[in-house]
């Protein structure tokens, strides 16, 4: 069931990579939270090719690095504009520092606790990843980059990958840190969903109401 649960969760965050970049070639802008594309990529650098997960994960892991490496094309192409106070030489060099911090927190929070399947790193990026979703969203005011449906894939993969570790892995048993994670990665994602929901219902009503208007005026 353990690993059921995991293939399930690699298939709709796979599904949730694959819209963020629909969605941001669309947009012209980049579907992720900056820093935790750098925290994404870093994990499944580390778990595909410095310490490999088994046969199981490590695919997942290298199709997901895959398809992070587009998402942070889409970064360095669109991430300038959505900075527009910002130089592009600091724009790249604050990139660049985020993905080296990253890299090492990720490569050290494993070496300190010794978790070789990265279920302490994972669930924490997860974490700030749910935050950061719901400050993108808030600080662009529109729905540029994110969906629906990305938000609800989003929040299955999680959820799924959450369960499995709850109920099916000895290995984190007595962690009292991970059920804390689950719960507040499932508290975050929830809003998000809602809020991504509001937004995409206004901006239909708005929409709606503009071609009414645009109607009677060519009346």
């Amino acid at each position: 069931m353990f690993d059921l649960l995991l293939v399930g969760s690699g298939v709709l965050w796979t599904v949730t990579y694959l819209l963020i970049i629909r969605r941001g070639f669309l947009d012209h802008t980049y579907g992720m939270p900056l820093v935790a594309l750098c925290a994404n990529l870093s994990w499944e650098f580390i778990f595909s090719f410095v310490f490999p997960h088994g046969p199981v994960q490590r695919p997942v892991n290298v199709v997901w690095f895959s398809l992070d490496l587009i998402i942070f094309y889409q970064l360095l192409r669109f991430g300038p504009r959505e900075f527009p106070k910002l130089p592009k030489r600091l724009f790249y060099g604050m990139v660049a520092l985020a993905l080296l911090t990253a890299f090492f927190t990720v490569v050290f929070i494993t070496l300190e606790f010794g978790d070789f399947d990265g279920a302490y790193s994972a669930f924490g990026q997860n974490l700030m990843m749910s935050i950061l979703f719901i400050v993108m969203l808030y600080s662009r005011g529109s729905l540029r980059g994110q969906s629906l449906n990305i938000a609800l894939t989003k929040t299955g993969g999680t959820a799924l990958a959450s369960v499995a570790f709850l109920f099916f892995s000895v290995d984190y048993e007595r962690s009292v840190l991970l059920p804390f994670l689950y719960c507040s990665i499932l508290l975050f994602d929830a809003l998000y969903v809602a809020m991504v929901f509001s937004a995409a219902r206004h901006a239909a009503v708005a929409e709606a109401e503009h071609k009414r208007s645009t109607k009677w005026w060519a009346l």
